[in-house]
């Protein structure tokens, strides 16, 4: 399998900087409460010098979103999201401890954290403008159609596993207790991102070596690089 983004996504959004980790055996029974709690923290700390809509990761998605024809306060990228409910709540809940340690290191950098099973994908994944006739299955079991180019991860089965680019990710590749196999995508558009998405994978990768029993397959992509294979 490999994963890139397209050609004219890259012409669009020639600062995108994406990070990838690919990774075989993960379990639904690891702990993860202390790198969680340093994340949040994190997290927390940046929050009492600003809310998430002033941080430059959030900002730099809300433009993007707009470049897409998008209301920003409509559709929140992930990592804006994420923020905004632990701001309020003062913490998120526990899903799967993979879910859980993304979703916390999210909120510590500000940046989009896409977690797929990646044994749901068909063939290969790239994220690309919709045709509009790709099958986009939701948390309840429904199955939308995305609008025309509109920003989707796409397989070769045509299924989207994620709209609005970092704004929704599908229910068909959510991470479940029976995951074994996980495409991890980090995605950051702000200025200091080429700094800033290395080290975000490095965490993770290194948290994930830490707590399970895995040999992280990692890279940070380019317009002149933009393929990953696992």
């Amino acid at each position: 399998m490999h994963f890139q983004h397209s050609t004219d996504l890259w012409q669009d959004f020639p600062h995108l900087v994406p990070g990838v980790i690919f990774t075989r055996g993960i379990t639904h029974d690891a702990t993860v409460d202390r790198p969680v709690t340093e994340f949040s923290a994190a997290a927390a700390e940046r929050l009492t010098a600003s809310q998430e809509s002033g941080l430059p990761e959030v900002q730099a998605w809300r433009r993007a979103f707009s470049a897409m024809g998008l209301k920003p306060t409509q559709y929140r990228c992930a990592s804006e999201s994420l923020l905004r409910r632990f701001r309020k709540e003062g913490s998120l809940p526990r899903i799967h401890p993979l879910i859980d340690l993304c979703n916390a290191a999210s909120l510590a950098y500000g940046i989009p954290v896409g977690v797929f099973d990646a044994s749901r994908i068909s063939g290969n994944l790239e994220v690309r403008y919709a045709d509009g006739d790709e099958a986009y299955a939701t948390f309840s079991g429904g199955t939308e159609r995305p609008d025309p180019r509109e920003v989707i991860f796409a397989d070769d089965a045509r299924r989207a596993h994620a709209r609005r680019w970092t704004n929704r990710q599908s229910g068909y590749s959510a991470v479940r207790d029976s995951t074994s196999e996980v495409l991890i995508v980090v995605e950051g558009l702000h200025e200091t991102a080429p700094a800033d998405v290395p080290k975000l994978i490095a965490a993770l990768a290194e948290e994930m070596r830490t707590h399970w029993p895995v040999t992280p397959q990692t890279a940070v992509l380019t317009q002149a690089s933009p393929r990953f294979v696992c």
